[in-house]
């Protein structure tokens, strides 16, 4: 392959078995979709169990003399609560630039060896992620990329049906937390977690095996893969944020609405690049605020579409948008000025120089089933 071909996962050519239609994505080539089609293989996740490629996704460790270390070097660069983390549970949090946009969000678990997180970042932002955090992280404490391991996500209401006839222990594992499982002999490392809104599991696997436990766990019949496109479609009715969409450098936590993702602690004594941003903010609020946004009729509004109030006036544009196969219809995220964010405002989308009329909902568009 040539310099600026895209890397391939370990899984690439079990993909083309499967007749996948792969394009370049992150650097990488994906499955966008196989042959059933995205509608059918989102319909199957909501139903069923859908089984994922994520090995594009960025993993490593982040390692120092004890936990308490890592953790106090982690909190220096995110706003989540690192230190109050037990053994085997994890954290959604996001890198902020010093201005408080955000420069990625991520996964952050505590691991159960002493002095080590495992840290799951964007495709996209891979590499500026490393750089980012060898940049900033203090003498003691070192990154290790984990190139050697490829990641599938099993999403959807029959998930751990599926996972537990080859892993009973995968039953016991609560939300946002991990299990080392073997899984049909091959060694794991399992979290309840996912992108699609519903119930299920991300597999950390040695690039090695990684081929053995995709066509392992196809081989129930609750299990069918799913592609890049229909994994947007599920992100998008669950309300979830995609970097360079929803989050990018110059949107902070606080407008992408996610203070959730800010333990209390955090919000108070700040101590993380970005803090001064986030803290005026949760003090005196935002100008804008990322909202849930329902199409009138059956035309879907996509990113970059301006959004209006009612005398014309733009208020927003659209950052996510699309065909919701569970609502029946078009929903669309974005961002409007926060005093027009109320659910049940009336505005309007503006497609090939024309209104369509929309309104502001509230997010998700289907209600969000993990098993807490």
């Amino acid at each position: 392959m040539s310099e600026d071909a895209p890397e391939r996962t370990s899984l690439y050519d079990d993909h083309v078995k499967l007749g996948a239609r792969m394009v370049p994505f992150a650097g990488y080539d994906m499955p966008v979709q196989y042959p059933a089609g995205i509608l059918a293989e989102h319909n199957w996740t909501r139903a069923n169990a859908g089984l994922f490629d994520v090995s594009h996704m960025g993993q490593c460790l982040i390692e120092g003399a004890s936990f308490e270390v890592v953790a106090k070097a982690m909190e220096a660069l995110v706003p989540a609560d690192v230190l109050s983390l037990k053994p085997h549970q994890q954290r959604y949090s996001q890198f902020l630039n010093e201005e408080g946009g955000t420069l990625d969000d991520l996964m952050i678990t505590r691991h159960v060896k002493d002095g080590t997180l495992y840290v799951v970042v964007n495709a996209g932002r891979k590499e500026h992620d490393y750089g980012w955090m060898q940049t900033h992280l203090p003498s003691g404490v070192k990154l290790t990329r984990r190139d050697d391991l490829s990641l599938v996500a099993l999403q959807g209401p029959k998930a751990e049906e599926a996972l537990a006839r080859l892993a009973p222990a995968v039953k016991d594992i609560p939300f946002m937390h991990y299990a080392d499982v073997e899984i049909g002999g091959i060694r794991c490392q399992v979290s309840r977690s996912g992108y699609t809104g519903e119930d299920g599991f991300e597999i950390s696997v040695s690039n090695a095996d990684a081929s053995k436990l995709w066509n392992l766990l196809l081989s129930d019949p609750l299990v069918k893969p799913v592609g890049l496109g229909a994994r947007d479609s599920l992100r998008l009715e669950g309300g979830l944020c995609l970097y360079g969409h929803e989050l990018d450098e110059t949107i902070s936590p606080v407008e992408a609405d996610l203070v959730w993702s800010i333990q209390k602690r955090r919000r108070s004594e700040g101590g993380f690049i970005g803090a001064a941003r986030v803290q005026k903010e949760l003090a005196k609020g935002t100008a804008k605020k990322r909202v849930g946004i329902k199409p009138e009729g059956r035309a879907p509004a996509r990113d970059g579409t301006v959004i209006t109030d009612a005398t014309g006036r733009e208020i927003g544009k659209i950052t996510s948008g699309g065909f919701g196969p569970s609502v029946n219809g078009p929903v669309a995220m974005g961002y409007v000025e926060t005093a027009s964010a109320a659910p049940g405002t009336k505005i309007n989308l503006v497609v090939r120089g024309q209104p369509m009329p929309a309104s502001i909902v509230a997010l998700p568009f289907i209600p969000n089933r993990f098993k807490r």
